[in-house]
């Protein structure tokens, strides 16, 4: 059976993870995983088996050195994370060469799920699930016209870039804090509102922020799978415990939204709903159109997300599946010896 090539560009360090999901597939598929990052020594690249460095490049230049490394290699599978908008603009040139891109290709909806506010704005009107109540901010008076209103409504207040990712820019306003006792502690989330205004009012516009209520409930992510048409094939959803505790459980109303998510929006193969209770009510965060950072975790149920979606892909059939009982999972960290890519194989995949 003819390998199945792969490639991941410069991706986070669970990539690690999806690789070897992938290699050790049920169907045993054989497969030559290959991926680019800027660190070779990138712990993500130790899940493949040819690795390669990434030029400081942007744009269409970026995606002309993916198009050539997909060509050189001869790659069936490419599955993105960074630049995924430019990759997915220029999605037929990567068909042409025989290469399909893990990514969605409706390219309105792509750019509104990169970007928080247009997303939440096209959810209000679709109406197929809650969202928290929030203001999209670019100068420090829009700033404190937002926080305000939440106030007056009762609400706890944090904020947010509009475009980022994880938890990057996430902060909770807090007005309590203690700036000496935290001297002394951890590194925190929390800032206080006069704290921030004061920032903020040290530019004229600043890049969009979301201000929004803050969440107090239970936070889930729904690891979802769907086909190439976007067809619910597969959804986990996924529980943050205390500590590093996660729980893979059937809730049927995050359910209902997987599947109302992929009825409105056909986003094809792995994406993520991340959903925080407000109370009783689950409100959405935001929908990552990619694997989520949590993916292989979720994996544990028994579904093989990551290639899942690479038999879809390669047009398999890939019948819609559920996980059984409720799993509770964590993880405890593991020495492991570095590989050390050869000179040699660092530049065939870039040269």
């Amino acid at each position: 059976m003819k390998k199945v090539n792969i490639y991941f560009n410069r991706w986070f360090s669970v990539a690690y993870h999806y690789m070897n999901l992938i290699r050790n597939n049920e169907d045993g598929v054989p497969v030559q995983i290959f991926a680019t990052h800027p660190d070779i020594r990138h712990m993500s690249l130790q899940g493949a088996d040819v690795a390669g460095t990434e030029p400081a490049v942007t744009g269409i230049e970026y995606v002309q050195f993916c198009i050539d490394f997909c060509r050189r290699n001869e790659i069936d599978i490419f599955i993105p994370r960074l630049h995924m908008m430019d990759i997915a603009l220029h999605a037929s040139q990567f068909d042409a060469i025989g290469t399909k891109v893990l990514v969605c290709r409706d390219l309105d909806l792509l750019e509104m799920m990169l970007d928080k506010g247009k997303f939440y704005e096209k959810v209000k009107e679709s109406g197929i699930m809650e969202i928290p109540e929030y203001h999209v901010v670019h100068t420090a008076e829009q700033f404190k016209t937002a926080y305000e209103d939440l106030v007056a409504k009762g609400l706890r207040v944090c904020f947010k870039p509009t475009e980022t990712e994880g938890g990057l820019g996430f902060r909770i306003i807090n007005n309590s804090r203690s700036p000496l006792q935290e001297l002394f502690g951890y590194v925190t989330q929390h800032i206080s509102f006069d704290e921030a205004y004061r920032v903020l009012s040290g530019a004229e516009t600043f890049p969009d922020l979301m201000v929004m209520e803050l969440l107090e409930g239970y936070e889930y992510s729904i690891d979802c799978l769907a086909d190439e048409n976007g067809g619910l094939l597969a959804a986990v959803p996924r529980r943050k415990d205390t500590g590093r505790l996660r729980v893979m459980e059937h809730i049927p109303e995050l359910e209902l939204i997987a599947e109302r998510v992929a009825e409105t929006y056909r986003i094809p193969f792995n994406f993520n709903i991340q959903m925080k209770y407000g109370g009783s009510i689950p409100k959405l965060l935001e929908i990552n159109p990619r694997m989520s950072g949590g993916l292989h975790v979720s994996c544990l149920s028994g579904i093989n997300f990551p290639y899942l979606a690479v038999k879809s892909a390669l047009g398999g059939e890939v019948q819609p599946v559920s996980f059984g009982e409720d799993v509770l999972a964590s993880h405890v960290e593991q020495p492991m010896i570095m590989k050390r890519f050869a000179e040699s194989t660092i530049q065939d995949a870039v040269n």
